[in-house]
């Protein structure tokens, strides 16, 4: 289904384009044919408390982020920013590029944020590069949406404070410019990796 709709929507635009517009498709193309794994999350910082990328919380961290995730009802936001930093290896014969792209994240089923990459990236053949996706979502809203313990249950397996793991989708969707025009491809790049708990 994903090829079919691509290729309705190459056809579309190359109605519509020229040859810079066809070199943008094939080079998006090539990045859908790439290989995705998690490299590392960092700068993560939840309601002003920075705790760098969680690897070693620390105890008055630990009873802080638990004492928030408790009192969820008295506050009317949960800031939580980080950097997922992913690995895209490019084993293809041709460059990998973009100019800009959308994502959506999705932490253990929960639609957890969403947004967009405007830097431009470009993979050659053999090469590997990381792509950092920098992330803010407000846990109170998705404790309005979901619910306080389902939240907390990611929350605390994400950063390996429970023994299960978190499972991270991504969904990328590269833009091409037609004109000045960013055009969004109908078929997203599925990403997903497994990381955290506890061993």
């Amino acid at each position: 289904m994903m090829k079919k709709t691509a290729i309705i929507f190459t056809s579309i635009l190359l109605l519509f384009s020229g040859c810079d517009v066809f070199k943008q498709i094939g080079g998006a193309y090539q990045l859908s044919q790439c290989e995705y794994t998690y490299h590392s999350v960092d700068d993560i910082q939840i309601a002003g408390i920075n705790i760098g990328d969680g690897s070693r919380l620390s105890l008055s961290n630990l009873a802080s982020i638990s004492t928030i995730l408790a009192s969820s009802s008295k506050m009317q936001t949960i800031p939580l920013t980080l950097t997922l930093n992913m690995n895209i290896k490019n084993p293809n014969e041709a460059v990998a590029f973009l100019n800009s792209l959308d994502y959506a994240i999705e932490i253990n089923d929960l639609e957890f944020t969403n947004g967009k990459i405007d830097i431009p990236l470009q993979i050659n053949p053999g090469e590997t590069q990381t792509m950092p996706i920098h992330m803010s979502t407000d846990l109170k809203q998705l404790m309005n949406r979901y619910s306080q313990e389902k939240v907390s249950e990611v929350v605390n397996s994400f950063f390996g404070i429970s023994a299960e793991k978190t499972q991270v989708k991504v969904n990328l969707w590269p833009k091409v410019l037609v004109g000045k025009t960013p055009i969004k491809s109908p078929a997203a790049i599925p990403v997903i990796f497994t990381f955290g708990g506890k061993s």
